[in-house]
């Protein structure tokens, strides 16, 4: 696996681009500060895909059933596997981390017609 740190200039064409191939991909998401301790946001939940509005300055992380909104990212870093991008972990204005571990539903064979 190769980890990378993303320059703020490539993050909206970055995520436009790699939310396209991330389709029924599951995500967890981790928040961990001082304050706030180890905190898992979203438990596996279906992606519908990740994006960064430079004029906001907000990444938006949309899963079915929750809307994850980061405000004023200072860092991302990306972690890609031959088979697609794993883990975004980001660090907000107020050094808040916030970990997208990502992984492909487990595809079970089709069930058998009893004769």
């Amino acid at each position: 696996m190769r980890t990378k740190k993303l320059e703020k200039a490539e993050w909206k064409a970055y995520f436009d681009r790699i939310s396209k191939a991330l389709g029924g991909r599951l995500a967890e998401i981790e928040v961990s500060s001082l304050s706030l301790g180890h905190q898992v946001e979203a438990n596996w939940l279906p992606l519908i895909g990740i994006a960064y509005d430079p004029k906001d300055d907000i990444l938006e992380i949309a899963l079915q059933e929750l809307d994850h909104m980061i405000t004023k990212p200072r860092e991302i870093a990306v972690e890609e596997a031959p088979n697609g991008l794993t883990n975004v972990e980001i660090t907000d204005a107020d050094g808040i981390r916030q970990i997208v571990k990502l992984k492909s539903p487990l595809m079970l064979p089709a069930p058998s017609k009893a004769k």
